[in-house]
């Protein structure tokens, strides 16, 4: 029997597919992922599918998310440990507890003794394996907590230090306070952790102000859709 369209499209979703999506700012990793669940309801008929994303973004970062269906989740453990790159600003001059600007500023800091040359010499102890901390704010378990449930009852725990590697790092423009760059790094690096660490050894505070993730191994930024493009796509093959 021949395929309609449709079905022939609804076959390989549920088979299987690997897709990149673009990720909006505010947009949790999650809402990503119940969005093209819903299209994918919506257009062709799909109630029941595996659904899941490779490697979760903060809802104040942008950028590639990569997201499988149906039999291609069982490749999401492999996806996950591949290198990624990112393009990021620094900002100085203030530090807060997630160190973004997911919560208010905690403390100010004087940035003035810093310069371009400071800031090149800084960058050389954040390349190769350095260890870190990751932030409260993170979902990273504990005890079978997320870290930030115990952030947000004020509740402390202890945090150990993880060693992650760091395989570029490159200054791409400095206008103070801010400091663009571009990074690609382990799995489980804390882009954010970073941020707050490079400030401390400036001799100053800093947070991370803009994030987008732009590489996970092969797969590319450029070559996602945004989630209306991937709405518009499926019309298109109908």
């Amino acid at each position: 029997m021949l395929l309609n369209k449709k079905e022939k499209l609804k076959k390989r979703f549920i088979n299987g597919e690997v897709l990149l999506i673009n990720k909006p700012l505010n947009w949790t990793s999650f809402q990503v992922v119940k969005k093209i669940k819903s299209i994918l309801y919506q257009k062709l008929a799909i109630k029941k599918i595996k659904i899941g994303h490779s490697g979760t973004l903060d809802p104040l970062a942008e950028g590639l998310l990569v997201i499988c269906s149906g039999k291609m989740t069982k490749i999401i453990n492999e996806i996950q440990n591949y290198k990624k790159s990112y393009e990021a600003t620094i900002t100085l001059g203030a530090t807060t507890p997630s160190f973004d600007l997911e919560t208010p500023f905690n403390k100010m800091y004087c940035f003035n003794h810093v310069n371009e040359k400071l800031i090149n010499e800084t960058k050389k102890k954040f390349i190769g394996e350095i260890y870190q901390k990751p932030p409260i704010f993170s979902a990273l378990k504990i005890q079978g907590k997320r870290l930030y449930e115990y952030a947000r009852i004020n509740k402390h725990v202890e945090i150990k230090s993880r060693k992650v590697n760091i395989y570029k790092f490159e200054i791409i423009k400095v206008k103070l306070p801010n400091i663009d760059f571009k990074i690609k790094c382990s799995k489980g690096t804390y882009v954010r952790s970073i941020a707050n660490d490079f400030g401390e050894n400036l001799g100053s505070g800093a947070y991370l102000s803009k994030l987008k993730r732009t590489e996970i191994g092969k797969f590319k930024l450029t070559q996602s859709k945004k989630i209306d493009e991937f709405e518009k796509y499926i019309d298109d093959q109908l």
